[in-house]
């Protein structure tokens, strides 16, 4: 997959509820990454689709039309019972921001400059700690956690412009992380900008993952419910019956399969 300075090319990919997901295996996955924060020039941005986020973006046109514009990845049981029902398959795999990114730090051998902003500071900072130990050839940058004020959304990327990052993870949690990176990340910050949710807490060892039984028997969130039942049990309880059933209203109404697109060049913001 060869990307030229002015255009990339994107992937296939399968629309779920409008929003296209890319078609990514894990191993076009990193190498799309990879190249992404390897040009000299342009911009680009990967975001995540699980239920949740699907929910939200089915009530905020805002947040759906923001992610219609990043790089989606699927995350999650949930998108692949959407894409079962409404293309017929599963995705080739399950591209979860907390298993991919440090993945694809792992994957990149050309060291780079990792600009982090979002989480509680100390948690930012031992985050930063424990990517530099698992990934040592990198150098991973705290820039701010994630309860400034808006206000001072110019002045924190700022300092990330003068850290001069090749790639810049954002953990504010959706939707907000993806429309701040919207409204204030731009031209001249990063390469690559990839909104992260809960991904700090986990590097950090704030909160535990799930074991890797649980993770393959696909109930990472009834592990995330049961450690965090009052902020979660909306989103899981509540939040993931609706999902399926916005799942077969889609499918009854629309009748066929969904639509698919078919790889394509695009042009990239420049620097």
């Amino acid at each position: 997959m060869n990307l030229s300075r002015d255009t990339q090319i994107i992937p296939s990919q399968r629309m779920i509820f409008d929003i296209p997901v890319c078609d990514f295996g894990w191993a076009d996955a990193f190498t799309f990454a990879d190249e992404l924060a390897s040009l000299p020039i342009g911009q680009t941005v990967i975001s995540f689709l699980n239920a949740n986020n699907a929910n939200l973006a089915l009530k905020d046109r805002d947040y759906h039309d923001i992610l219609c514009r990043h790089i989606v990845l699927p995350d999650g049981h949930g998108i692949d019972i959407a894409s079962r029902v409404m293309h017929g398959r599963m995705f080739p795999a399950n591209l979860n921001g907390t298993d991919f990114v440090p993945a694809l730090m792992t994957y990149m051998t050309t060291p780079r400059r990792v600009a982090m902003i979002g989480a509680k500071r100390d948690v930012l900072e031992r985050a930063a700690a424990n990517f530099a130990k698992h990934a040592p050839w990198h150098t991973f940058i705290p820039v701010s956690d994630g309860y400034f004020d808006l206000s001072q959304s110019d002045a924190v990327m700022e300092r990330v412009r003068a850290a001069q990052p090749d790639i810049l993870l954002v953990a504010m949690g959706s939707p907000r992380q993806e429309k701040w990176i919207d409204r204030y990340v731009g031209p001249g910050h990063a390469r690559l900008i990839i909104g992260v949710g809960a991904l700090f807490d986990f590097v950090a060892d704030e909160m535990p993952r799930a074991s890797q039984g649980v993770r393959q028997l696909r109930l990472e969130w009834l592990h995330r419910l049961v450690h965090e039942p009052r902020r979660l049990w909306r989103r899981y309880i509540i939040g993931n019956p609706l999902f399926l059933y916005r799942v077969l209203r889609h499918k009854l109404t629309s009748g066929a399969k969904g639509s698919s697109r078919q790889p394509r060049r695009i042009g990239q913001r420049l620097l």
